[in-house]
Protein backbone atom coordinates (compact mmCIF):
# COMPACT_ATOMS: atom_id res chain seq x y z
CA UNK A 1 0.00 0.00 0.00
CA UNK A 2 1.44 3.15 -0.80
CA UNK A 3 1.83 5.80 2.08
CA UNK A 4 0.01 8.95 2.41
CA UNK A 5 3.27 10.58 3.35
CA UNK A 6 4.08 10.96 -0.75
CA UNK A 7 0.75 12.93 -1.62
CA UNK A 8 1.46 16.15 -0.41
CA UNK A 9 5.10 15.71 -3.02
CA UNK A 10 3.21 14.24 -6.13
CA UNK A 11 2.30 16.06 -8.89
CA UNK A 12 -0.24 15.01 -11.19
CA UNK A 13 -0.48 15.50 -14.90
CA UNK A 14 -2.16 14.74 -17.74
CA UNK A 15 -1.95 15.99 -21.58
CA UNK A 16 -3.87 16.24 -24.35
CA UNK A 17 -2.71 16.10 -27.66
CA UNK A 18 -3.96 16.52 -31.23
CA UNK A 19 -2.37 16.19 -35.03
CA UNK A 20 0.55 18.59 -35.94
CA UNK A 21 -1.98 20.40 -38.94
CA UNK A 22 -5.50 20.30 -39.30
CA UNK A 23 -5.73 18.04 -42.15
CA UNK A 24 -3.44 15.58 -44.35
CA UNK A 25 -3.21 17.80 -47.16
CA UNK A 26 -1.85 20.86 -44.45
CA UNK A 27 1.35 18.65 -44.44
CA UNK A 28 4.03 19.38 -46.54
CA UNK A 29 5.47 16.66 -49.43
CA UNK A 30 7.87 14.72 -47.38
CA UNK A 31 5.45 14.69 -43.75
CA UNK A 32 3.34 13.19 -45.94
CA UNK A 33 5.56 10.52 -47.34
CA UNK A 34 6.72 9.74 -44.08
CA UNK A 35 2.84 9.63 -42.51
CA UNK A 36 1.95 7.55 -45.60
CA UNK A 37 4.98 5.15 -44.43
CA UNK A 38 3.52 5.20 -40.80
CA UNK A 39 0.07 4.54 -41.66
CA UNK A 40 0.61 2.04 -43.64
CA UNK A 41 2.87 -0.16 -40.58
CA UNK A 42 -0.21 0.82 -38.19
CA UNK A 43 -2.57 -0.78 -40.78
CA UNK A 44 -0.76 -3.78 -41.63
CA UNK A 45 -2.59 -6.68 -39.87
CA UNK A 46 -6.22 -4.94 -40.04
CA UNK A 47 -8.46 -6.29 -42.57
CA UNK A 48 -8.41 -4.75 -46.05
CA UNK A 49 -12.00 -3.50 -45.44
CA UNK A 50 -10.94 -2.30 -42.28
CA UNK A 51 -8.02 0.05 -43.88
CA UNK A 52 -8.27 3.60 -43.81
CA UNK A 53 -6.59 5.76 -46.72
CA UNK A 54 -3.56 7.81 -45.23
CA UNK A 55 -5.50 11.00 -45.62
CA UNK A 56 -8.15 9.67 -43.60
CA UNK A 57 -6.25 8.06 -40.83
CA UNK A 58 -4.24 11.59 -40.11
CA UNK A 59 -7.16 13.50 -37.88
CA UNK A 60 -7.65 9.77 -36.55
CA UNK A 61 -4.25 9.04 -35.31
CA UNK A 62 -2.00 11.21 -35.66
CA UNK A 63 -1.97 13.13 -32.49
CA UNK A 64 -1.02 9.90 -31.05
CA UNK A 65 2.56 10.15 -32.40
CA UNK A 66 5.03 12.86 -30.93
CA UNK A 67 6.64 13.08 -34.47
CA UNK A 68 2.93 13.94 -36.10
CA UNK A 69 1.27 15.68 -32.86
CA UNK A 70 1.64 18.46 -30.57
CA UNK A 71 0.42 19.43 -27.12
CA UNK A 72 -2.29 21.74 -26.64
CA UNK A 73 -2.52 21.07 -23.00
CA UNK A 74 -0.92 20.28 -20.15
CA UNK A 75 -3.09 20.43 -16.50
CA UNK A 76 -1.09 19.49 -13.60
CA UNK A 77 -2.56 19.30 -9.84
CA UNK A 78 -0.69 19.18 -6.50
CA UNK A 79 -2.13 17.57 -2.87
CA UNK A 80 -2.69 20.14 -0.15
CA UNK A 81 -3.91 19.26 2.88
CA UNK A 82 -6.28 21.89 4.67
CA UNK A 83 -6.48 22.64 8.71
CA UNK A 84 -9.23 19.72 9.27
CA UNK A 85 -6.90 17.38 7.43
CA UNK A 86 -9.06 17.08 4.53
CA UNK A 87 -7.16 16.98 0.86
CA UNK A 88 -7.77 19.43 -1.94
CA UNK A 89 -6.18 19.39 -5.13
CA UNK A 90 -4.91 22.93 -6.62
CA UNK A 91 -5.37 22.74 -10.30
CA UNK A 92 -3.33 24.68 -13.17
CA UNK A 93 -3.02 24.33 -17.17
CA UNK A 94 -0.70 25.33 -19.36
CA UNK A 95 -2.54 25.34 -22.55
CA UNK A 96 -2.97 27.59 -25.87
CA UNK A 97 -1.90 26.97 -29.43
CA UNK A 98 2.06 28.01 -29.19
CA UNK A 99 3.16 24.69 -27.96
CA UNK A 100 6.77 25.88 -27.41
CA UNK A 101 5.08 28.66 -25.12
CA UNK A 102 2.97 26.45 -22.97
CA UNK A 103 5.79 23.62 -22.73
CA UNK A 104 8.29 26.41 -21.69
CA UNK A 105 5.83 27.27 -18.96
CA UNK A 106 5.26 23.90 -18.05
CA UNK A 107 9.11 22.73 -17.87
CA UNK A 108 9.93 26.21 -15.73
CA UNK A 109 7.47 25.05 -13.18
CA UNK A 110 8.86 21.71 -12.67
CA UNK A 111 12.59 23.00 -12.51
CA UNK A 112 11.54 25.80 -9.86
CA UNK A 113 9.01 23.52 -7.62
CA UNK A 114 10.72 20.37 -8.33
CA UNK A 115 14.00 20.06 -7.30
CA UNK A 116 14.38 17.37 -4.56
CA UNK A 117 15.50 14.21 -6.77
CA UNK A 118 14.13 11.18 -4.65
CA UNK A 119 11.91 13.06 -3.21
CA UNK A 120 9.31 14.30 -5.20
CA UNK A 121 6.54 11.81 -7.43
CA UNK A 122 4.71 12.74 -10.50
CA UNK A 123 1.97 10.94 -11.03
CA UNK A 124 -1.01 10.25 -14.19
CA UNK A 125 -2.71 7.33 -16.21
CA UNK A 126 -0.30 5.52 -18.89
CA UNK A 127 2.31 8.06 -17.94
CA UNK A 128 4.94 5.94 -18.69
CA UNK A 129 4.49 5.00 -21.53
CA UNK A 130 2.55 8.31 -23.36
CA UNK A 131 2.50 11.33 -21.41
CA UNK A 132 6.16 11.57 -20.22
CA UNK A 133 7.82 10.32 -23.59
CA UNK A 134 5.24 12.29 -25.54
CA UNK A 135 6.61 15.85 -23.69
CA UNK A 136 10.16 14.81 -23.76
CA UNK A 137 10.02 14.21 -27.71
CA UNK A 138 7.48 17.53 -28.01
CA UNK A 139 10.47 19.29 -26.00
CA UNK A 140 13.04 18.20 -27.90
CA UNK A 141 11.46 19.27 -31.51
CA UNK A 142 10.68 22.46 -29.97
CA UNK A 143 14.55 22.79 -29.33
CA UNK A 144 13.82 23.09 -25.62
CA UNK A 145 15.95 21.57 -23.02
CA UNK A 146 14.56 19.17 -20.35
CA UNK A 147 14.26 19.66 -17.03
CA UNK A 148 15.42 17.64 -14.12
CA UNK A 149 12.64 15.11 -13.46
CA UNK A 150 12.44 14.53 -17.08
CA UNK A 151 16.21 13.74 -18.12
CA UNK A 152 15.61 10.32 -18.61
CA UNK A 153 17.18 9.12 -21.78
CA UNK A 154 18.84 5.46 -21.43
CA UNK A 155 17.09 5.26 -18.05
CA UNK A 156 15.79 0.91 -17.42
CA UNK A 157 11.90 1.62 -15.84
CA UNK A 158 13.04 0.71 -12.48
CA UNK A 159 14.82 4.19 -12.16
CA UNK A 160 11.97 5.53 -12.97
CA UNK A 161 10.64 5.36 -9.77
CA UNK A 162 9.73 9.16 -9.22
CA UNK A 163 6.97 8.49 -12.21
CA UNK A 164 3.75 6.65 -10.10
CA UNK A 165 1.76 5.63 -13.04
CA UNK A 166 -1.63 4.46 -11.78
CA UNK A 167 -2.13 2.10 -14.68
CA UNK A 168 1.50 0.14 -13.66
CA UNK A 169 -0.01 0.37 -9.94
CA UNK A 170 -2.87 -1.87 -10.82
CA UNK A 171 -1.23 -4.30 -12.91
CA UNK A 172 0.77 -5.55 -10.12
CA UNK A 173 3.28 -7.09 -12.20
CA UNK A 174 0.44 -8.53 -15.01
CA UNK A 175 2.24 -6.72 -18.52
CA UNK A 176 -0.46 -8.13 -20.78
CA UNK A 177 -3.16 -5.53 -20.51
CA UNK A 178 -4.07 -2.10 -20.80
CA UNK A 179 -6.98 -0.87 -18.30
CA UNK A 180 -8.15 2.27 -19.31
CA UNK A 181 -8.66 5.67 -16.61
CA UNK A 182 -12.59 5.34 -16.94
CA UNK A 183 -12.90 1.49 -16.47
CA UNK A 184 -10.47 2.33 -12.76
CA UNK A 185 -12.93 5.40 -12.00
CA UNK A 186 -16.02 2.75 -12.63
CA UNK A 187 -14.64 -0.14 -10.30
CA UNK A 188 -13.93 2.60 -7.65
CA UNK A 189 -17.15 4.38 -7.72
CA UNK A 190 -15.29 7.51 -8.56
CA UNK A 191 -17.84 9.96 -11.46
CA UNK A 192 -16.06 9.08 -14.92
CA UNK A 193 -14.33 12.25 -16.22
CA UNK A 194 -15.79 11.19 -19.92
CA UNK A 195 -18.95 13.52 -19.25
CA UNK A 196 -18.52 15.94 -22.18
CA UNK A 197 -15.75 14.95 -24.59
CA UNK A 198 -13.35 12.04 -25.38
CA UNK A 199 -10.61 11.28 -26.31
CA UNK A 200 -11.64 10.89 -30.06
CA UNK A 201 -13.33 14.51 -30.21
CA UNK A 202 -10.25 16.16 -28.83
CA UNK A 203 -8.38 17.09 -32.37
CA UNK A 204 -11.98 18.26 -33.58
CA UNK A 205 -12.65 20.25 -30.84
CA UNK A 206 -9.15 22.09 -31.63
CA UNK A 207 -9.00 21.78 -35.29
CA UNK A 208 -12.39 21.91 -36.16
CA UNK A 209 -14.22 24.00 -33.29
CA UNK A 210 -11.51 25.89 -31.92
CA UNK A 211 -12.73 25.25 -28.56
CA UNK A 212 -9.46 25.09 -26.19
CA UNK A 213 -11.33 26.16 -23.29
CA UNK A 214 -12.92 22.98 -23.44
CA UNK A 215 -10.49 20.83 -23.71
CA UNK A 216 -8.64 22.70 -20.40
CA UNK A 217 -12.19 21.63 -18.76
CA UNK A 218 -11.40 17.64 -20.24
CA UNK A 219 -7.77 17.72 -19.42
CA UNK A 220 -8.33 18.99 -15.31
CA UNK A 221 -11.50 16.35 -15.35
CA UNK A 222 -8.69 13.87 -16.67
CA UNK A 223 -6.35 14.69 -13.60
CA UNK A 224 -8.42 15.00 -10.66
CA UNK A 225 -10.06 11.76 -11.84
CA UNK A 226 -6.37 10.57 -11.22
CA UNK A 227 -5.83 11.82 -8.48
CA UNK A 228 -8.70 10.49 -6.82
CA UNK A 229 -7.50 7.05 -8.22
CA UNK A 230 -4.14 7.43 -6.47
CA UNK A 231 -6.01 7.91 -3.31
CA UNK A 232 -8.06 4.39 -3.28
CA UNK A 233 -4.80 2.60 -4.09
CA UNK A 234 -4.28 4.35 -0.41
CA UNK A 235 -7.42 3.03 0.82
CA UNK A 236 -8.40 6.57 1.07
CA UNK A 237 -12.39 7.58 0.60
CA UNK A 238 -11.38 9.38 -3.03
CA UNK A 239 -14.89 11.35 -3.19
CA UNK A 240 -13.43 13.07 -0.59
CA UNK A 241 -10.87 15.18 -2.52
CA UNK A 242 -11.95 18.66 -3.34
CA UNK A 243 -10.27 20.64 -6.10
CA UNK A 244 -9.24 23.96 -6.75
CA UNK A 245 -7.87 25.89 -9.61
CA UNK A 246 -4.63 27.97 -9.09
CA UNK A 247 -4.69 31.53 -9.77
CA UNK A 248 -0.97 31.62 -11.10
Amino acid sequence: MLPKSILEHTLVLDIETVSGAASYADLNPSMQKLWDLKAEALQRRLAEEEKMSPADYYPEKAGIYAEFGKIVCITVGVYIKNETGQYKLRLKSFYGDDEKALLQDFSAMLSKYFQRKGQQYICGHNIKEFDMPYICRRLIVQGLPLPAPLQIYGKKPWELHHFLDTMTLWKFGDYKAYTSLKLLCGIFGIPTPKDGIDGSQVGRSYWEDGDLDRIEVYCKKDVFATAQVLLRFMLEDPLALIFESADS
